[in-house]
């Protein structure tokens, strides 16, 4: 089978690369250069012309601040292009695996573990358009997974980041009001890769939360990347959300309830702080 993969540049698309080796099936990696998501011409050209049967679409519009004065292109690709997509993998009776995001929630107020079946509620623009790009990928065969707090080895960041400030700057705030758990991409990856090659994609569709095991705020993730890199010197405070403007309100509590997905595909998913470990020992190997 053939397999088309978007966004492959991008932190869960560099994932997806470094398994497809492994695979029993044909991998085609594709980023903005070699394929415009938002041109129904192109994507239906690109599926028919390669024989495309699945596609794992690892694209989005993923800066949040930005997407509030830039709707439009926010919608554009996480949005329509998904549609294009999922009309291509119609038409030729093929599955699109699609990458959504906690932010369709807009926050828990009961601070319990979101469901799948949980009332959407987005807060923004991002959001928004990610759940409209959710509704857009049920026009065909289709998985799509829910994540959060996206981190790797790659791109740009929020583990990048403070690696980066505790190791230059003598002290940090960050916020303690925002709940949720980190998804470390290779694990994400992985478990897309697994579906994929069991076929148990094809027994199973609708929507998937997956992250990490466990809670923690972002000051608790940036204290636990301070202490595992060992930038010991750097005095990590706990601050408040409104001491960092935003023109998005961000949920407060945004823990994804994993249940379904392991019930489904029968699988473990790893605790936060042990994936930080994998991600920093191997951002330490490259070096």
């Amino acid at each position: 089978m053939n397999i088309l993969v978007t966004g492959s540049n991008g932190q869960l698309g560099t994932h997806m690369r470094l398994l497809a080796p492994q695979s029993k099936h044909t991998w085609l990696m594709t980023d903005v250069a070699e394929l415009d998501i938002t041109s129904q011409e192109a994507v239906a050209s690109y599926v028919n012309d390669h024989d495309i049967r699945l596609i794992v679409n690892c694209a989005g519009y993923t800066n949040v601040d930005r997407a509030e004065s830039d709707e439009e292109t926010a919608r554009r690709v996480n949005a329509d292009a998904v549609a294009i997509m999922a009309q291509a993998m119609k038409e030729v009776d093929g599955t699109l695996i699609h990458i959504s995001t906690d932010y369709v929630f807009g926050g828990n107020k009961n601070n319990t573990p979101c469901s799948e079946e949980e009332p959407v509620n987005p807060t923004g623009a991002y959001g928004r358009t990610k759940l409209a790009g959710e509704r857009a990928a049920e026009a065909c065969r289709h998985i799509i997974f829910r994540t959060s707090w996206l981190y790797s080895e790659y791109g740009k960041n929020f583990l990048l980041t403070m690696l980066n400030l505790t190791a230059t700057r003598p002290e940090l705030n960050v916020v303690f009001d925002q709940v949720g758990t980190p998804t470390y991409a290779g694990d994400l990856a992985r478990a897309i890769f697994d579906i994929i090659e069991e076929g148990s994609y094809m027994d199973h569709q609708g929507i998937f939360n997956f992250s990490n095991e466990g809670v923690c705020s972002w000051f608790d993730f940036t204290k636990e990347i301070a202490r595992q890199s060992g930038h010991t010197d750097c005095n990590i405070m706990p601050c408040h959300s409104d001491e960092f403007p935003s023109p998005v309100k961000r949920p407060a509590y945004s823990v994804l309830d994993k249940t379904k997905y392991k019930q489904t595909f029968h699988r473990i998913v790893p605790y936060w702080t042990e994936s930080l470990t994998t991600c920093i020992d191997n951002i330490n190997k490259n070096r």
